[in-house]
């Protein structure tokens, strides 16, 4: 299992720490949730601090913007560096043309859709996508509950991939931990987001190892 610790759940008033220790640790991305107020309810950082963080983390970006009109900002993601940049199904007006702006900026493009939208809504995109995200709680902070029903969605969007042929990668994001992991990987996931469960943990670096061997 690929893991991709997200940074909101960081000591932001002591970053290098545990920029190191992601560093030394077997995740595979780092995981950047830019959040405007707007399209979701919290502010969290922005390019000043993505662009610091991207002098020290060894590791891929993987930047997620829960933002209103997330093209605006296709070249300054791509000069932080990033191997991914994910934008919300429902943020975009025109998907289709923000994928091909992402992909034209030489970036890996991924699609984000909420607790509440379909898989069916990535049927005519999927195609085109690098990563497809299930958020499995409502996205704006970290530490919520898990939504249970996320397991089904991400058993639904394995199988529309496998029957479309597309190569995304199944990325979950929210409430991941010892026991939502397991469930998660054998539904079909690539890739799990853990915030709380890495940051928080007596042993950060453990934590991510439990879930890269998954």
């Amino acid at each position: 299992m690929q893991t991709s610790p997200s940074l909101l759940s960081a000591d932001f008033a002591n970053l290098i720490p545990d920029l190191e220790m992601i560093n030394r640790s077997e995740a595979d991305y780092l995981h950047l949730d830019v959040m405007d107020g707007v399209f979701v309810p919290n502010i969290s950082f922005g390019f000043p601090v993505m662009k610091a963080v991207s002098r020290v983390c060894t590791k891929p970006l993987d930047v997620h913007l829960m933002i209103v009109e997330p093209q605006r900002w296709i070249s300054q993601v791509r000069d932080l560096g990033a191997e991914f940049m994910n934008v919300h199904q429902e943020a975009c007006v025109h998907l289709d043309s923000c994928v091909a702006q992402i992909h034209a900026a030489g970036m890996k493009a991924g699609v984000t859709i909420c607790p509440a939208t379909p898989v069916d809504t990535l049927r005519d995109i999927i195609g085109e996508l690098d990563l497809a995200l299930i958020m499995s709680v409502n996205p704006g902070f970290g530490g919520q509950k898990f939504i249970p029903h996320s397991v089904e969605k991400v058993r639904e969007l394995r199988e529309l991939i496998d029957r479309t042929g597309s190569h995304a990668l199944i990325e979950v994001d929210g409430g991941v931990n010892a026991e939502t992991a397991p469930l998660l990987a054998a539904a079909g996931a690539d890739i799990l987001v853990a915030g709380s469960y890495v940051f928080k943990a007596k042993d950060p670096e453990a934590a991510i190892h439990s879930l890269a061997v998954l």
